[in-house]
C-alpha cells in the first residue's frame, strides 16, 4: 500500500504540474492567444498521461483521479478503505503540483483562481468528460493500451467539451489554487466534482452493460493496477 499511494502521489504531483505549468508557458508564448495556448496545453496533457500511466500503471493503477478509484470500489477491485486513501493522495498530491507549477515559473506559491467557469453546459461536459474516461478504463482489453486510450480521450475532450475536460476532482481542486491559464473559481468547483461522478456513476452502470465481466474476461493483470488512469 505505502508504494501504491507514493506512486499515486507521485504521478498526481507531475500530472498537476504539467496542466497548470504548460497552461502557463503556453500562454506566455502564445501571446495570449487561447487556440494556440489550449493546444499547446493538450499536448502536454496527453503526453505527460501516457509516460506516467506506462511509468507508474504496474504499482499503482496509475488512477490520479478519486473518480476512477471511486468507480473501481464501486467494481470490487479495490476496497473502499484504499480507494479513500488514493483519493486523498491524489487530491494533495495534485495540489502541491499547483505549487510545483509555480515555483518553476517563478509565480507567487499560493494563489486563488478568478478563472469562471460555470453553467449548464460546462457541467454537462464534466459529466461527459468523466464518464468517457470510465469508459475507456472498464472497457480497454489489455493493459498495454491504456495509456494511449486514455491519453487520447482526454487530449480529445480538451477540444471537444465546454470544460475542457477537467474529468477529475483532484485536478478540479488544484486548479482552483493558481490564477493562470488552467485555473477555476474555488466557487465553481464543487458543481464540477459533482457533475464528474455522476457521470462516473452513470457510465459505470453503462460499462456493466456493455462489456464482458471481468471474471469472465482472459485474465491480463492481477488487479487494475496495471490498468487504470
Amino acid at each position: 500500500m505505502v508504494r501504491r499511494l507514493a506512486a499515486e502521489a507521485i504521478g498526481s504531483v507531475l500530472l498537476a504540474a504539467t496542466v497548470i505549468g504548460s497552461g502557463i508557458m503556453a500562454a506566455q508564448l502564445s501571446a495570449h492567444n487561447d487556440a494556440v495556448a489550449l493546444l499547446a496545453n493538450t499536448f502536454a496533457t496527453v503526453a505527460v498521461l501516457a509516460v506516467l500511466i506506462n511509468l507508474l500503471g504496474p504499482i499503482s493503477g496509475a488512477h490520479f483521479n478519486p473518480a476512477v478509484s471511486f468507480v473501481e470500489a464501486l467494481r470490487g477491485r479495490m476496497s473502499w478503505r484504499d480507494a479513500g486513501a488514493h483519493a486523498v493522495t491524489q487530491t494533495v498530491g495534485c495540489c502541491l503540483g499547483a505549487l510545483l507549477a509555480h515555483a518553476m515559473f517563478g509565480l507567487a506559491l499560493l494563489q486563488t483562481s478568478s478563472h469562471t467557469r460555470t453553467g449548464p453546459g460546462q457541467w454537462l461536459s464534466e459529466a461527459v468528460a468523466t464518464g468517457g474516461l470510465i469508459l475507456v478504463v472498464a472497457g480497454h482489453r489489455k493493459a498495454s493500451e491504456a495509456p494511449w486510450l486514455v491519453a487520447a480521450w482526454i487530449g480529445a475532450a480538451y477540444w471537444f467539451t465546454a470544460s475542457t475536460s477537467f474529468a477529475n476532482p483532484a485536478i478540479s481542486i488544484a486548479r482552483s489554487l493558481t490564477n493562470t491559464f488552467a485555473g477555476i473559481r474555488p466557487a465553481d468547483v464543487p458543481p464540477f466534482i459533482l457533475a464528474q461522478l455522476v457521470g462516473a456513476s452513470v457510465c459505470y452502470r453503462i460499462a456493466n452493460f456493455l462489456f464482458v465481466p471481468e471474471k469472465q474476461k482472459p485474465v491480463v493483470g492481477d488487479t487494475l493496477m496495471e490498468k487504470g488512469l
